[in-house]
This record gives structure tokens, sequence and C-alpha cells, in this order.
């Protein structure tokens, strides 16, 4: 099942035109938690500014732990609804943490651009501090919007990871917000500022290696935003054309995909 468009266009121009505070508005949470389709190893709950944000471990069946993703989900939904990438993850080997951001799922509050990065970086520092995960290699995982966050949280943690996938990027919020208003465009790029964009953090990866995913027929995020992200980036990189609709790459590129992050 994929997620529904990234974007509310109704919202979005009131917002806009009544000069409010725009970037809750590409968030799209869903409180109804679907079934696993996997064994989860263990629920967290982070406590952040009065709110609690919830995090899923799914342990894959090996005797020893090698390699751990930290995954970001996109504008809808919440983890359940992105099983169909999470589950093959899992079933090739690798420890997934799933973390909701605020309001998803089981997770408290109202997210917005600038909590959901701080929240990230949060249950990241404290996951670390795990054997279970800082003695592995570890990934950050974005997917859709999820990429925002995952970008941002890469270029301040290069030390710690072994690499950044990001699966249908946008090139900032900014960019899709312009792409889903082209009559609107100048003014948006003019007036609209993101806090933090994929475009501009994969310039400072160094030589963290990178993967990118998205395809021509993605009608949620322009292809050509995927190709921005992955032009500026700096260090070792490797883009995979997706067949299929928006993150449908796991779906229908598995194999090559498992194989490219195997080798980041």
């Amino acid at each position: 099942m994929k997620p529904i468009s990234i974007l509310s266009l109704v919202f979005f121009f009131i917002t806009v035109f009544a000069k409010a505070q725009t970037d809750d508005k590409f968030y799209q949470p869903n409180k109804v938690m679907k079934p696993f389709e996997f064994k989860i190893s263990e629920q967290i709950n982070f406590p952040v500014e009065g709110d609690t944000i919830t995090a899923f471990i799914a342990k894959p069946d090996t005797q020893k732990l090698q390699k751990t993703i930290f995954y970001f989900h996109g504008a809808a939904g919440n983890v359940t609804t992105y099983q169909f990438m999470t589950k093959p993850l899992v079933e090739a080997g690798y420890q997934v943490v799933m973390i909701d951001l605020r309001g998803y799922g089981l997770s408290t509050g109202k997210p917005n651009h600038k909590n959901v990065a701080e929240d990230g970086q949060k249950i990241f520092d404290e996951l670390m501090k795990r054997p279970d995960i800082k003695d592995t290699k570890v990934y950050i995982y974005g997917a859709s919007l999820g990429t925002q966050v995952a970008a941002h949280l890469a270029k301040d943690n290069i030390s710690e990871i072994s690499g950044l996938i990001l699966d249908c990027p946008m090139a900032s919020f900014t960019d899709i917000a312009a792409h889903f208003a082209p009559q609107y465009r100048e003014f948006i790029l003019q007036s609209m500022i993101s806090p933090y964009a994929a475009k501009e953090d994969v310039k400072a990866l160094d030589k963290l290696p990178l993967l990118i995913i998205h395809g021509k027929e993605d009608k949620t995020i322009p292809y050509e935003q995927g190709k921005l992200v992955f032009d500026n980036a700096a260090g070792t990189k490797v883009f995979i054309e997706s067949k299929g609709d928006h993150l449908q790459g796991l779906v229908n590129n598995k194999e090559e995909i498992l194989k490219a992050i195997d080798k980041l």
C-alpha cells in the first residue's frame, strides 16, 4: 500500500497567504497502527519536551548482528504503513530501528521541521549508546519526506555511520512546495526558506557513501529532485533508477537495492 501524496495544497495556501507557519502542513500523521508483519524485538518510548516519541526495533534471524538501519518514514501514515520497505531490510539481515515522528502512530505531539530533526538526533544519540547498535555498521535511511531528516542527521554524524540511503528524495521543503504550486513558484522560492535541505546537506558528506533511489515514474516527488540531490553530493555515491511509482524501489528493484546497500 503506497502512502498518500505528501502535500495538501488547500492547507498550504491557507497558511501561506495567512502568513502563518507552514512547515507542519507537510506532515500527515495517522494514529492507527497496523499489525507488524515481522517480529518486533523491542518498543522504546523517548520523552521529548512533554511528548513521547516511539521507536520499534526489528532484529533479523541471525546469530550475530552486524548491520543497523535507522529508518525515517514519509509524510503520511506511520511506521506500519512502510512495512513494504522495512520488511525486506530485516529479511536481508539488517536490524531496523523504525521511528515514528511526533503525532505518528503511538508518538504524541505535533510534528514540524524543527522538532522532527531535533528528535531524530536525540534518539540517535541515545540508541548509539547501546552495544547492540553501536557495535554494528550503522546506516541512515530516509524515505520521501524522511529524506530531509535523514540527510540532515547524516551530515551531523558522519563519523558514526557507514552510509546514507535516500529513497525518492525531495531537494528541499521549498522545492517540493514550488513543484506542487508552479503558478506561485517564484513567490514560494523567495519567501519560504527550508530550515535544512537534502540538496545542501549532501554537500557536506565528505567521503560518506551515499545511495539514492528514484524513478522517472514517480508522481509524488519529481525524479529531477532526486538527481539534483545526487549531483550535489560529495564523495562516493550510487544512483539506482527504480521502477514504478513513489517508493516502489524495494518492491521492484529489491535485489539491486539490497546489494547496493550491502556495498556501502
